[in-house]
């Protein structure tokens, strides 16, 4: 097992990373990504048919995708505390990276490395600029947004917009970003050694089956997400890098909800 390296020197607060086998990796890629897609594919529709009106579609596709990363939390939560045995912050924010970035260098924490989130966002808007592959506008959230039955859905009231918001958060903070970067990528070394960050960024596209349009685009993260929050051994980079994304959503649909 590889020790991460602690701010402090009490032996009690030493946390060791596990490392995964391939095997295991692609597992909890699987445990990720399989429930996603089938949630879109199969469960969207058939929610759907449960619920009337024009946003029945929209509500459903909301419904099943916070679902699927409301799983991707408690699986980390729940793995960690397999692993470590407890939850306790100051044992969960180590096993997690959820830290200050580091020096590669110096090993000091914190100061000028948080600048390194400049070049992170303008990479990962940049994702935004790569043409997307031929999908239904009915499964794209980002036409959901503009499209009538957008505006219906989030200007009827407040709890559509809450949910949405809810979404969001999970989406970049304790789903997706927490799951790759947080839990996967400290534990991939052993097995992949130098391109633990690539692979972890290769898995990430893949994990896309709920928009498998996005996948190209979401390569693009490989370099502006995983490889940074490798080298600083930080996921908190990639967490804030990763939420411009939901701001972005949510200034559009407050925009709409105000409008």
């Amino acid at each position: 097992m590889t020790l991460l390296a602690n701010t402090t020197t009490t032996a009690a607060d030493e946390v060791f990373i596990p490392q995964y086998s391939a095997r295991r990796v692609i597992g909890t890629w699987a445990a990720a990504a399989v429930p996603m897609g089938v949630l879109a594919w199969v469960g969207t529709p058939l929610l759907a048919r449960a619920l009337e009106g024009p946003t029945a579609f929209s509500r459903a596709l909301i419904l099943a995708l916070t679902v699927g990363l409301s799983w991707q939390a408690v699986l980390v939560l729940w793995l960690v505390r397999r692993e470590q045995g407890t939850l306790r912050w100051s044992v969960a924010r180590r096993a997690l990276w959820l830290q200050a970035p580091v020096s590669p260098r110096s090993d000091r924490r914190g100061g000028r490395m948080w600048w390194v989130l400049v070049p992170m966002t303008a990479l990962f808007a940049a994702e935004e600029l790569i043409p997307v592959l031929p999908h239904p506008a009915s499964h794209d959230f980002s036409t959901l947004l503009s499209a009538s039955a957008g505006h219906a859905l989030l200007t009827s009231g407040p709890l559509w917009p809450a949910i949405v918001l809810v979404q969001m958060v999970l989406n970049t903070v304790l789903g997706e970003e927490l799951l790759f970067r947080g839990l996967l990528l400290p534990r991939m070394s052993r097995t992949f050694g130098r391109w633990d960050w690539l692979v972890n960024g290769l898995l990430f596209a893949t994990y896309h089956l709920h928009q498998p349009w996005t996948m190209p685009g979401a390569l693009v993260d490989t370099f502006a997400l995983a490889y940074p929050a490798r080298r600083y051994r930080s996921a908190v980079l990639s967490i804030l890098a990763h939420s411009s994304q939901s701001v972005f959503f949510a200034v559009a649909a407050a925009a709409l909800l105000l409008g």
